[in-house]
C-alpha cells in the first residue's frame, strides 16, 4: 500500500484513475504534535452484504470481504481502529438465518489484526428492531465513545424502518452534546445520511435535521456513513459528510438513473467501484485526511 502523503494538486491529478486518492482535509481533530498522542488512524468499511448472492453483480460475493480485510492486516502505518459503518448482511425474512450470517461475519471480521467497532444498517435490523444483531454483537444501537482526544457518537438511523432517529434517540444525542465544550472534536457515525440526500432512493433520515441543528454550534464536526454504496462528499454549514464505497457492490451515484441500481459486473476490471478508506490524524497541527481504496 501507498503511503504517501498527497497535496490537492496531487489529488486533482489523480481523480479519476483509480486506487489511492486523497479526498479532503477535514476540521478539528488537531493532533497534540509529531509523535504525540492524538496521532492515529482508523479505517471505514460498510456495506460488507455478506450472503449477497447475484453473480451479474459480484461474482465473488465471499471473497471480496476476504480481500478488503487482508488490504487493511497489510497497511504499513496500523490503523488504532476498523469500524463497520452498517449493512454488515444481507437481509432476509428467515430470522436463523439472519442470526447465521451476522455470525459468520462477525467472525470473519475478527481476523482483523485491530480493535473492531461495529453498528447496524437497515439489512441487519430493520426487520427486527435490532434484536437479532445486538444478540450476535451485544452492546446497543447507538452508543459513543471516546479516542485521543475525539468524541465519537454513533446513531442509529435504521432500526425504525421510516427512517428516522426518534425522538427518544435525539433527547440522548442533545444530553451527550450538552455535556461536550465548542470546540471538541466530534465525529459522528452513521449509516444512511443525516440529510437529505435523495429521499426517493430511501438516501435520507427523515429527522436526520434536527441532529445537524444540534451539531451545528460545535466547530469541529465530521460525519461518516456508508448505505449509497459510493464515495460522496457534502456540507452542511460547516458539517462535512462523506460516504465511503462499498465492500460488496457498487450503486449508481445521485441523480445518475432514474431508478438506484446495481451497477454490474465488469469483468475487464473486477471490483470496480468497490472499496473502502482510511481516516488520519497527522500531526503538527494538521486537520484529519481521508484516503480511499479499492478492492481488488
Amino acid at each position: 500500500m501507498d503511503d504517501k502523503h498527497y497535496s490537492r494538486r496531487d489529488f486533482l491529478t489523480m481523480a479519476g484513475v483509480g486506487g489511492l486518492v486523497f479526498a479532503s482535509g477535514l476540521p478539528g481533530c488537531a493532533s497534540t504534535g509529531a509523535g504525540g498522542q492524538g496521532d492515529f488512524s482508523f479505517v471505514q468499511l460498510t456495506d460488507i452484504h455478506w450472503g449477497y448472492g447475484n453473480p451479474k453483480v459480484n461474482p465473488d460475493t465471499r471473497g471480496t470481504l476476504t480481500k478488503a480485510l487482508a488490504a487493511v492486516n497489510a497497511l504499513e502505518q496500523k490503523p488504532d481502529f476498523v469500524v463497520f459503518t452498517g449493512d454488515l448482511t444481507q437481509t432476509t425474512d428467515d430470522p436463523k438465518v439472519r442470526r447465521q450470517r451476522l455470525r459468520e461475519f462477525q467472525d470473519m471480521s475478527r481476523g482483523l489484526n485491530v480493535p473492531v467497532r461495529y453498528f447496524a444498517g437497515e439489512h441487519d435490523a430493520s426487520l427486527d428492531r435490532g434484536e437479532a444483531y445486538l444478540e450476535v454483537f451485544g452492546g446497543q444501537l447507538h452508543y459513543t465513545f471516546e479516542h485521543k482526544g475525539i468524541h465519537f457518537i454513533v446513531l442509529d438511523n435504521i432500526s425504525d424502518p421510516a427512517p428516522i432517529l426518534g425522538a427518544k434517540q435525539i433527547a440522548w444525542l442533545k444530553d451527550d452534546l450538552a455535556r461536550q465544550r465548542p470546540d471538541q472534536p466530534i465525529v459522528v457515525l452513521t449509516h444512511r445520511p443525516l440529510f437529505a440526500m435523495y429521499p426517493q432512493w430511501d438516501w435520507a433520515t427523515r429527522d436526520g435535521q434536527q441532529a445537524i441543528d444540534l451539531l451545528m454550534p460545535f466547530k469541529n464536526v465530521t460525519v461518516f456513513y456508508g448505505h449509497v454504496h459510493h464515495e460522496h462528499h457534502h456540507n452542511t454549514g460547516h458539517i462535512q459528510h462523506h460516504a465511503s464505497k462499498a465492500v460488496m457492490f457498487p450503486l449508481s451515484p445521485v441523480g445518475s438513473m432514474a431508478n438506484k441500481t446495481q451497477l454490474p459486473w465488469n469483468a475487464a476490471q473486477p471490483y470496480n467501484g468497490l472499496g473502502w478508506r482510511t481516516v488520519r490524524a497527522t500531526s503538527g497541527g494538521a486537520a484529519q485526511q481521508m484516503r480511499e481504496y479499492n478492492i481488488g
